[in-house]
């Protein structure tokens, strides 16, 4: 068993200590063209960009998302990390002490559900976070980015999706669960962290999702990113 099986939890699944140690390369494995969509997403946000503004990550994680911008724009702008899991915002802050020291960039502890950073955004991300948080919040928090975006700012979402059909569905899971095995993943491991994901990881069709977009306000998205039963979406607040 590799050190990743070692991570998968016996009960429901939480982003724990031993999860953050090794948070890159179970990223890399398990998602899709990881490389490709995160490029995508840094070259995407670095056009709408606008000095002086927040740029946001909803979900931080360890702050992959910001870094490429940090080393653009971050002598023009100002960063906000959440970053609901303790072990993984601690990761953060040891990251990025010297940026927090010098107020270039702010890292909270805290839940979406309760909570939304105050800021006056040219960017926000959701990267692999809104799935994770119940659907009945979700409306409220999309709602929340829009409002935070200037004029001309982006959210840049990415997704986990069901497909719009069972037999769709299950051919998109199929897919997925093979290519993890293919990457060094036991078949074991691959149902085990399934079955812990039920009722943590929720996610929606690309349909539900763009009605949720629109009823937040925005009437500009678009897909720029999809393999399979993960997808990203760029939307623009006019």
């Amino acid at each position: 068993m590799n050190e990743i099986d070692n991570t998968e939890p016996k009960g429901k699944w939480n982003f724990n200590q031993e999860v953050t140690e090794c948070f890159e390369d179970m990223l890399e494995r398990s998602i899709p063209q990881y490389d490709v969509m995160r490029e995508t997403v840094t070259e995407l946000s670095k056009q709408f960009v606008q000095h002086k503004t927040d740029i946001v990550d909803l979900g931080a994680s360890k702050g992959d998302a910001v870094d490429p911008l940090i080393k653009s724009f971050g002598a023009y702008n100002h960063f906000i990390l959440v970053e609901k899991s303790v072990p993984m915002y601690e990761a953060c802050c040891e990251r990025y002490q010297g940026l927090i020291n010098v107020n270039v960039l702010e890292a909270k502890n805290s839940d979406l559900r309760n909570e939304f950073p105050k800021c006056k955004a040219s960017v926000i991300f959701s990267i692999l976070t809104l799935m994770f948080i119940p659907v009945n919040y979700r409306q409220k928090i999309l709602k929340q980015v829009y409002d935070s975006l200037v004029p001309g700012g982006a959210f840049i979402i990415v997704e986990k999706l069901i497909g719009n059909t069972e037999r769709i569905d299950d051919l998109m899971v199929k897919n997925y669960h093979q290519k993890k095995i293919n990457n060094g993943y036991t078949k074991d491991s691959v149902e085990r962290k399934a079955l812990s994901l039920e009722g943590v990881l929720v996610p929606l069709t690309a349909e539900f999702n763009e009605i949720l977009f629109r009823k937040a306000g925005f009437k500009y998205y678009d897909c720029f990113w999809r393999w399979m039963n993960f997808a990203g979406w760029v939307l623009i607040k006019d």
